[in-house]
């Protein structure tokens, strides 16, 4: 069943993203109202070096208060295609640039409340080439062998939503030993 929108507002602008509040009816039901999170969308990479090793980032989320292990991504620019934030987004959090990308696959982040949109790409042919990260990023590159990535997500030491899915997206490609 698809609600009939009655009304749209943007309540918040904010430098990641809005916030838009809706107000909604499923057929003859009252009407009610949710709060959405406009997100221009997002990649996430899953680079595998030259040794085997796929090159998470290690960095602070404030909404979580701690540290968390990653796989480098980022948030698409104004009228940037996913492939290219991808190229970019590589080389600002992991210091290494791409020639052969392949997507994996795309997904919603959190379809309950955000319009974030998800692209992942595997990235191998590896070579150094850094770009400047943003101001507010203070990353560590962790590079894990790909059987030992797959162990630090099913033992409950990768917490990080979109770097779980892109693991599950990754494995037809990487079979660990």
């Amino acid at each position: 069943m698809i609600a009939e929108t009655l009304k749209q507002e943007t309540v918040y602008r904010g430098r990641a993203f809005n916030v838009r509040r809706d107000e909604l009816r499923f057929q003859d039901l009252p009407s009610f109202h949710l709060d959405i999170i406009e997100h221009p969308g997002a990649v996430t990479i899953l680079p595998i070096d030259a040794d085997g090793r796929i090159l998470f980032v290690r960095q602070y989320r404030h909404a979580s208060g701690k540290e968390l292990l990653e796989l480098p991504a980022g948030t698409l620019d104004e009228n940037e295609q996913p492939e290219a934030c991808a190229l970019r987004e590589i080389r600002e959090e992991t210091g290494f640039a791409t020639e052969n990308l392949v997507k994996l696959g795309e997904f919603w982040l959190a379809p309950g409340y955000s319009t974030e949109y998800m692209y992942v790409y595997l990235a191998t042919d590896l070579h150094h080439s850094p770009l400047p990260g943003d101001v507010d990023e203070f990353i560590t590159l962790v590079p894990i062998p790909v059987d030992q990535a797959y162990e630090v997500a099913l033992n409950g030491e990768l917490l990080d939503g979109k770097s779980l899915a892109a693991l599950l997206l990754a494995k037809p490609y990487i079979q660990p030993d």
